[in-house]
Parts: C-alpha cells; sequence; structure tokens
C-alpha cells in the first residue's frame, strides 16, 4: 500500500494526490504498527503507542482524500466552515499525546489474548474516527454517484478499492464500539482485505486511470447532509443506548424509547422544513462551490418543466414554482398585459393571496424596468418606485419584481414574495438567473398564447366550416322553392300542381326544421337513423323536387340499408348540379340498379362537363367550385355521406360533354349497423 500511495504521488503531484498518498501512507503504517504490537510481544503497548497515532490521523486524511480524488477543482472550493471542519478532525491526533495510553484501553494479557478493552475515552475517539470514516465513504458514493460512464471506466477499480478500505475499518471500530473492545484477531482478515484493494487500485492506476475529473451536484452534496444528519442521529441513539447501563433503573427504558422516537420525528420535521433546506443549500454554496447556482442542473430541470406542461394555467404555475425553489421565495405572482384592463393583472399566483390590482404602464415600476431592464430589489428600489408602490409591496410581502419581455415590450412580470432565509444575501449571480430564466419564461408564455390564438381560429374555421354547409342547405332548400315558384306560374290551376306544390313545401318545412334542430348540437357527430331506403322511389320522388318532370328516372327499386334523409341530400346535390350544368334542352337521367350485387344510383347530364385537371386537383375539395354563385361544399358534403355508409362515388367528366356520378353502396351482407356523418 505504502508503494501504492508513492506511485500516486509521483504521477499526481497536485493536492489530490498528496491527500490520496497520506491516506494510503498512514493507513499502511497503522497496520504495520498493530502487526508488530502482535509479533514483538515485549514491545507490544510501544507499537500500539504508534498504532494509535497513526488511528488519530485516519480521520483528517480520508476526509481529505475523499473531498479531492477524482473532483474537479473549479466549481469546488475550500469555504470557512469546510476548514474549521476539516482543521478539526486533525484534534483527534493530539488526544494520544494528551492522554495515557490506559485511558483509551487496557489489556492484563496483552498480546496473549488479542483484546483490548476500550476506556471511556477510548470507547469516544473510536466513535469519532468511525463517524468521519462514514462521512469519507459517503463522499466517495458522491463521486461515484456523478461519474460520467467514461469516467467511471476509468475509476471504479480504484474507488472500489478505496471503499474496501474503508469498510473495513468502519467494520473493525464498529465491532470494537459494539462489544468496547478491539479484537484484533481481526488483523489478518484486515490485512487480506487492503491487500484486496491494492490489488483494484494498482490495476486501475496502470490499465485504466487517465485524467479523470469529476464535479459533484448540488442535489448529492445536499443528500450527503441528509445521510451525516441520519447517521449523528444514530450515533445517538447508540450513546443514548450506553448511558443507559450507567443510570440503570435510574432512567425508565420507555422513558428511552420516547426520547428516540420524539428525536426522531424532530430530525424529519427539520428535514422537512423548507427554510432548513434552504439554510443547508446556502451554506453548501457558500463553503464548498465557487459558483451560488448549478447552472446547467437547473436550466435543464426548468425547461423540462416547461416542455412537460399540459396546459397554459399548468405553464404559469411551473414558471412561478421554479423561481420559489431556486431562489428561496415562499409565493411568487405572475402578472401579463391585457388590452381589456388597460394594464397589466395577476394571471397566476402560487402560494400567495389573490391581488386584484392592475398595474399601468406609466407606473415609474413599469418604466424603469422597461428603461433599465434590471431585476427589482424592494429593499433597494428608487425613490418613486416605492413612493408610487410602497403600500402595494408591503401587503403582498414583496422582495422582487423580475420583468418578462417580449422584444423591447415588456410582457408581463413576477413578483417574488417572502424571502425564506431572511438574512440571505442575493448577489449578481441571482439577479442573472432570475433575467435568464425570465427570458425562456416570456418564450414559453408567448408561445402558449400563440398555441391558444390557433386552438381558437381553429374553432372559429369549424364553426364556420359547418355554417358553410348549412348555407348549402338552405341554398338547395331555397332551389327547390324557387322551382316551385317558378311552375306555379303555369301550372297553378292545375289540381295534380297544387297537390305536388303542397307535398314540396311541407317536405321543405321539415328538413329545415330539422336542420334548425341540428343546429342546436352544432359540431357534435349525429348517429346516422339506418333503416331499409328503396333508392328507385328516393331517386324518383327528389327528382320531382328539384325540376319536376325535366328529369328521367329508370331502373329497379333496389333497396339498401341507410339513412334515408342524409342520402336524398346526396342525390338531391347531384340532381341540382346537373340541372345547373344544362341547358334547359338537354336530358337529365337517374338510373338505379346493381352490379355484381353492389347497388348504385347513376345520374348523367350532357352539360359543360369538367376537365381532367379539376376532377385530379379540386373535385371534392372544400370551397372549390366552377360555379360563380357555388359555395365548393356540395360535392364534399356527399362524399362525407356515402362513406360514411360505406359507400364511394366515381366520376367521369369531359369538358363541353357532360358527366356521369356513380354513387356505390356496399353488398348487403358488407353494410355497417351504424355510422357517422359530419353534417348538420
Amino acid at each position: 500500500m505504502l508503494t501504492g500511495g508513492g506511485y500516486v504521488l509521483y504521477n499526481n503531484r497536485s493536492r489530490a494526490g498528496l491527500s490520496l498518498f497520506a491516506a494510503l501512507t498512514v493507513t499502511a503504517l497503522l497496520d504495520l504498527f498493530d502487526l508488530l504490537s502482535l509479533a514483538l510481544p515485549a514491545d507490544a503497548f510501544f507499537w500500539k503507542k504508534y498504532a494509535l497515532t497513526a488511528e488519530s490521523l485516519l480521520p483528517p486524511f480520508w476526509i481529505l482524500c475523499s473531498l479531492t480524488f477524482a473532483r474537479r477543482s473549479g466549481p469546488w472550493k475550500v469555504g470557512l466552515m469546510l476548514k474549521v471542519a476539516i482543521a478539526s478532525t486533525f484534534l483527534f491526533s493530539v488526544l494520544p499525546q494528551v492522554l495515557p495510553l490506559n485511558a483509551f484501553f487496557y489489556a492484563p494479557d496483552f498480546p496473549g489474548e488479542r483484546l483490548l478493552f476500550l476506556g471511556n475515552a477510548g470507547f469516544f475517539f473510536y466513535i469519532g474516527v468511525m463517524a468521519c470514516l462514514v462521512v469519507a465513504l459517503v463522499n466517495f458514493e458522491a463521486t461515484l454517484t456523478n461519474a460520467s460512464p467514461e469516467a467511471l471506466w476509468k475509476i471504479k477499480f480504484e474507488l472500489i478499492g478505496l471503499g474496501t478500505i474503508l469498510a473495513v475499518q468502519i467494520f473493525y471500530y464498529s465491532q470494537a464500539l459494539l462489544y468496547r473492545s478491539l479484537n484484533m484477531n481481526y488483523l489478518p482478515l484486515r490485512s487480506f482485505m487492503y491487500l484486496v484493494a491494492a490489488a483494484l487500485m494498482a490495476y486501475s492506476l496502470v490499465c485504466r486511470r487517465g485524467n479523470v475529473r469529476i464535479q459533484v451536484s448540488r442535489q448529492v452534496a445536499f443528500k450527503s447532509v441528509v445521510l451525516f444528519a441520519v447517521g449523528v442521529y444514530l450515533v445517538a441513539l447508540g450513546l443514548l443506548g450506553e448511558g443507559m447501563k450507567y443510570l440503570g433503573g435510574a432512567f425508565p427504558r420507555t422513558m428511552t424509547i420516547t426520547l428516540a422516537f420524539l428525536a426522531g420525528i424532530a430530525l424529519l420535521i427539520l428535514l422537512l422544513s423548507e427554510r432548513v433546506k434552504r439554510e443547508v443549500k446556502v451554506v453548501l454554496h457558500k463553503n464548498f462551490y465557487q459558483n451560488k447556482h448549478d447552472y446547467r442542473t437547473q436550466w435543464l430541470r426548468f425547461t423540462e418543466q416547461l416542455s412537460t406542461s399540459r396546459s397554459g394555467e399548468e405553464l404559469l404555475q411551473r414558471i412561478l414554482a421554479a423561481y420559489c425553489d431556486i431562489f428561496g421565495i415562499e409565493g411568487a405572482t405572475l402578472f401579463l398585459y391585457e388590452e381589456e384592463q388597460g394594464g397589466y393583472c395577476a394571471r397566476a399566483y402560487y402560494e400567495m393571496d389573490p391581488m386584484p390590482v392592475t398595474i399601468t404602464p406609466d407606473n415609474p415600476l413599469v418604466g424603469f424596468m422597461g428603461e433599465r431592464a434590471w431585476v427589482v430589489n424592494v429593499k433597494d428600489a428608487a425613490p418613486e418606485i416605492v413612493d408610487e408602490n410602497g403600500r402595494f409591496f408591503v401587503e403582498n410581502n414583496i422582495s422582487f419584481i423580475v420583468p418578462l419581455f417580449d422584444g423591447e415590450r415588456i410582457e408581463g412580470f413576477i413578483t417574488l414574495g417572502r424571502v425564506i432565509k431572511q438574512d440571505e444575501v442575493y448577489i449578481y449571480e441571482d439577479y442573472d438567473l432570475m433575467k435568464t430564466i425570465a427570458r425562456q419564461a416570456s418564450q414559453a408564455i408567448l408561445h402558449q398564447r400563440l398555441s391558444d390564438e390557433i386552438a381558437q381560429a381553429r374553432e372559429m374555421e369549424a364553426i364556420g366550416n359547418v355554417a358553410t354547409f348549412v348555407v348549402h342547405d338552405l341554398k338547395n332548400l331555397v332551389a327547390t322553392l324557387s322551382l316551385i315558384v317558378d311552375n306555379a306560374a303555369k301550372y297553378m290551376q292545375n289540381p295534380d300542381f297544387q297537390k305536388d306544390m303542397l307535398t314540396s313545401l311541407g317536405n321543405t318545412a321539415e328538413k329545415m326544421r330539422v336542420l334548425i334542430g341540428r343546429l342546436k348540437n352544432l359540431g357534435d357527430k349525429n348517429l346516422l337513423n339506418l333503416h331499409p331506403v328503396d333508392l328507385l322511389e328516393l331517386v324518383d320522388r327528389t327528382a320531382h323536387l328539384v325540376a319536376g318532370g325535366r328529369i328521367t328516372v329508370s331502373g329497379n327499386n333496389e333497396k339498401v340499408i341507410a339513412d334515408g334523409g342524409e342520402i336524398q341530400k346526396v342525390v338531391m346535390n347531384l340532381l341540382i348540379n346537373a340541372v345547373e350544368a344544362s341547358d334547359r334542352e338537354q336530358p337529365i337521367h337517374a338510373e338505379i340498379d346493381d352490379k355484381e350485387g353492389m347497388p348504385y344510383i347513376r345520374i348523367s347530364d350532357q352539360g359543360c362537363g369538367m376537365s381532367d385537371h379539376y376532377l385530379r386537383t379540386k373535385l371534392f375539395k372544400p370551397f372549390k367550385t366552377t360555379k360563380k354563385q357555388g359555395l365548393g361544399i356540395g360535392l364534399y358534403q356527399c362524399r362525407k355521406i356515402v362513406e360514411s355508409h360505406g359507400g364511394r362515388i366515381e366520376v367521369s367528366s369531359l369538358e363541353g360533354s357532360g358527366s356521369v356520378f356513380t354513387v356505390w353502396f356496399p353488398a348487403a351482407t358488407e353494410m355497417r349497423p351504424e355510422g357517422r356523418v359530419d353534417s348538420v
């Protein structure tokens, strides 16, 4: 082990190399002195005195080694508290010099009987030594946790070796404390494990070790403090149990257990206290790190919180929660500019009471932030800001105001409430991080606002589309009424015409009533009202509604399971299109038949027809039409209705020669029992 320590120092003459060399050297000397005390009975206590001195140097050197091994030197610093803590561990080395050996242990038959019974001084001495070794082991665990995969590959065997040395020492001293005696029969075991650890470290140093430096995160440092607090609690329980041996019946056992539980509850309350957490974090920042904030960790966490927000309100809440967590604030409020109110109004709260106040753009606070782009510390605010907003600051316990910019314009600001640690000093690092987070928060709020506007625009577009369908249906109904009015001038005296006219008017009024009823559930998807429909009868009836006797209908009585009202819409659209595309003398024909068990309706005309380009690119597309007064909705609606029935529409057309539309229905065995269609 001495050779390994020398090799480390030769290759790494830094603070970390020197600390590791010192820790390994002291450990090797301790083992050597203990073995000599057993091998030379005449000088047993002489060598045990040196062994005790080596043991007293274990705490400072192993703690220094654990704090520097493979650690980065940049963000880590030795603050006042850390210096005091490390310096205090050197007090262990004073005790063997000022206290006699028999104050630590006594052994009437040593080394014949390899047991050294601990005295009171020895018992507490080894408690301190073991506690320091546990702290060192926790520090090595923190280094292991924060190592990157590449760094871990290089140093894992070395860390395992160092951890093995500490684990063996902790086991050795825990047995001593448990039985109040040093059992030196464990020395061969300890020496063997040291050799195993030395072999692991040698392999790592020779074959794997490179220039590895690891930065310990603040979260791991905080966790180490928590583990240390729990360790102190457990040691206190051990001391309490030890004290029971001397107090005996004067201190009831139930009282001891009660005190243990009360102490555990008190520790839990302290660990869960936001104020205590902030106090610990501030102490860690002051004494262990050069920078107050772990910018990378804070940025990644804040970005993740923003990106996983599921709504605008949750986004605002997470922004405020992040400010409170990072800067140790009890609560926060977000103000955004509202056009209707003519100022900045509170939009979100986090652990704060509502603030029914509007901050106008001409407020000195807004002017100052807009001109300087600074975070406002209420304690150092300009007099004109305090004069205008002093009451507002005091009533809401506001400590800071962070502006949110959209370009050069102040989009809003965040007011931070009472500081958790009242004597905490906020420096330029805090203000820079506040502004940096504010820039990202501003972008997130802007994106959320744009998303809301797009969603609202889509809703309006959907309503507009539905309204267009409604207008189209009304247009067809008006076209039917117009044909009735045109024919009434010629055939009003004809009783058959009067009968057909009344029937048509009744049907049209019924369709308008149904249309109005559907408008009450605007935007809902309507179930098809499926029932047997005679296609020949439906087409013939619709043809009379559209153009009287101008349209010829032929074919068979094909029956399908369908929504008669919806299919009539399709037929009416196609017939009206044929009438409008044809001159009065040009024939229009509707045929109903089936092919291979699939019923169809075929409507043909000899009108103007459509071009190939229009067929490929615009047919069946909403709001695309060749008519001067058309809406471009009819064929789109027809295809939707037919597809909802499981059918399809085929089209053939030649510009100047007419068009043929064929509506195919599925065979009876393929007909769906029900369907949905987007219509009103």
